[in-house]
């Protein structure tokens, strides 16, 4: 997320808009917005012109702010250390020292102590 923010933050936009009156007749964001098909007179349209045309620019971020290992103080660093050290133990391995018994026969019963009771489940 920080990564697409510094990104649209160095980009810059232009939006071109073409009004007819008091009407929108057109907006673009990538080029030159169309007019309207109006051809006026030249002696009228020195006079009066009913068509604008309007140019808004969004400039982008020129430069980032670099900073140096000189301009952090104590507690900048502190912060760092303490934030690696906590990212990094996300990503230790633990060995679990488990043992899986799910290939382990189970032991010979030497005795069948239902049959040598008479001790059966109905």
């Amino acid at each position: 997320m920080l990564a697409l923010l510094v990104l649209f933050s160095t980009f810059s936009f232009t939006v071109e808009k073409h009004y007819c009156g008091e009407f929108l007749m057109d907006v673009s964001f990538t080029g030159v917005a169309y007019n309207c098909g109006m051809q006026m007179e030249k002696t009228v349209a020195k006079k009066k012109n009913c068509c604008k045309d309007e140019v808004h620019v969004l400039e982008g971020q020129d430069e980032l702010h670099q900073t140096h290992f000189e301009d952090f103080d104590f507690s900048k660093q502190q912060f760092l250390i303490s934030l690696f050290i906590s990212y990094h133990d996300l990503f230790i391995e633990n060995r679990s020292n488990k043992i899986n018994y799910k290939f382990q026969c189970p032991p010979d019963i030497p005795t069948n102590y239902q049959v040598l009771y008479q001790s059966f489940l109905i």
